[in-house]
């Protein structure tokens, strides 16, 4: 039983009449706030972030030498951004709205050792946790050549600890195969939503992986449980972690680097908008942070959520964050978008981005599986159904007039804007599970 009124909340905010029903709804946020003023909402700054860089950056010679595919780009962590031209066609085609300005994919769908946008927030978080044990320890200093890090007497070392998280799927993947290489005994909580093949790919790392047959919300709490029991235990919470977060944030830096590289300015007449696919709200909340940082008040950032687990959408635009759940107001928190499978947002992440997103959206299943036939077939770009949520950002806003005149954003603005679709996930989804995917897309 719900502890809420639910014809009340409905009667006090009538769009959550659209959310109860599982149509798609979008909310442009009244509440937003300047980026210098908002900014000391999230009890995090600029020199966070350097930190969390440098860090990275530290690291960077040990994951080269233990994970091939992050050797090509010497151990630093990043995807690459390209234009969707095709797939911006194709959009235009079937929603029957013009895209104003410039559609590109930043694709952490294929980031090194895990595949997923968690690749950012995990395992910064797991190497932050190994760097601190290693130097009070005295076998570390930040002076040191990090790939040291890869010798059997760190492995023997980092063994006498564990390391815990729960998890949908991704966030487990990158935490477990993170901190397995280091040589941690890590268990991964995963949900009832998580995929089969993650659960597999965990196991031949060697991580310890337990299965509930509940959602989300119900693995982390296990989790958090588990670790409290044992003192050698880290738990690796998603919900809560400024560390993940700030993992998140180090993205801001990167895109401004490879944006200027390419030319693309951001400013009043030239603004950016960001797509990101929301779960729990982690991810994106870190990535918006940094992304402000960066292009401040000429970047306007926005949730996508599926239908059945508007979790963060509900939190914000009731103002109630962490004390709502999906399932507060009959909604059953099941969606093919395992990532995005969460009934109750981060209420750290809630109550710290609430003035500086722009707007939240939700859609079906159906029509992020069809987007992802769409982007295979003018692209040649392969995503898990979580990754395509964003996709229907540009259209969304494209329609939001009242919120593109508040903003004073007119068509010769808009012709100069750049849009990026934020892909959280699927490049490490086997070829026989995507080929289910794509059919699904084809179907419908």
């Amino acid at each position: 039983m719900s502890d809420f009124n639910v014809n009340e909340l409905v009667e006090k905010y009538p769009l959550l009449a659209d959310l109860i029903a599982l149509k798609d709804s979008a909310w442009f946020n009244p509440n937003i706030a300047p980026f210098a003023v908002a900014k000391d909402d999230v009890g995090l700054d600029a020199n966070d972030i350097d930190d969390a860089a440098q860090r990275l950056k530290r690291f960077a010679p040990y994951l080269a030498r233990v994970f091939e595919d992050a050797a090509k780009s010497k151990g630093i962590i990043e995807s690459e951004i390209v234009d969707i031209s095709k797939m911006k066609e194709a959009l235009e085609a079937d929603y029957g709205v013009k895209i104003r300005g410039r559609l590109m994919l930043k694709k952490d769908s294929h980031l090194p050792i895990s595949g997923s946008i968690k690749a950012r927030g995990g395992i910064y978080e797991v190497l932050h946790h190994a760097e601190d044990l290693a130097i009070e320890a005295g076998l570390l200093s930040k002076d040191d050549d990090y790939s040291k890090l890869a010798s059997p007497e760190f492995k023997e070392f980092f063994s006498r600890y564990k390391i815990a998280v729960g998890s949908t799927g991704n966030l487990g993947l990158s935490i477990g195969i993170m901190s397995a290489k280091l040589g941690f005994n890590v268990s991964v909580h995963m949900s009832a939503d998580a995929r089969e093949w993650k659960k597999q790919k965990l196991r031949s790392h060697g991580v310890n992986v337990v299965e509930y047959q509940n959602d989300y919300s119900v693995a982390v709490a296990q989790g958090r449980e588990e670790a409290k029991k044992d003192p050698s235990c880290f738990f690796i919470d998603d919900e809560n972690s400024k560390t993940l977060f700030l993992g998140y944030s180090v993205s801001g830096q990167r895109l401004k680097a490879q944006l200027d590289s390419m030319g693309i300015v951001v400013d009043k007449e030239h603004p950016l908008f960001v797509y990101l696919p929301c779960g729990v709200g982690g991810g994106p909340g870190g990535v918006a942070f940094g992304v402000k940082n960066e292009f401040k008040d000429d970047v306007h950032c926005f949730f996508a959520e599926p239908t059945h687990s508007p979790c963060m959408y509900l939190g914000v635009y009731t103002n109630l964050h962490e004390k709502i759940s999906v399932q507060d107001l009959g909604i059953d928190n099941v969606t093919a978008a395992d990532g995005l499978a969460v009934g109750r947002a981060s209420g750290f992440v809630g109550h710290a981005m609430a003035r500086l997103i722009d707007g939240y959206y939700t859609l079906s299943d159906d029509e992020m599986y069809k987007l992802l036939y769409m982007l295979s077939c003018k692209e040649d770009i392969k995503l898990e159904p979580s990754a395509l949520a964003g996709m229907k950002g540009p259209m969304c806003i494209m329609q939001a007039q009242e919120y593109l005149k508040r903003m004073g954003m007119d068509e010769s603005v808009l012709d100069n804007a750049t849009h990026i679709v934020w892909a959280t996930g699927g490049g490490m989804v086997p070829e026989a599970e995507m080929s289910k995917y794509l059919e699904k897309g084809s179907s419908l």
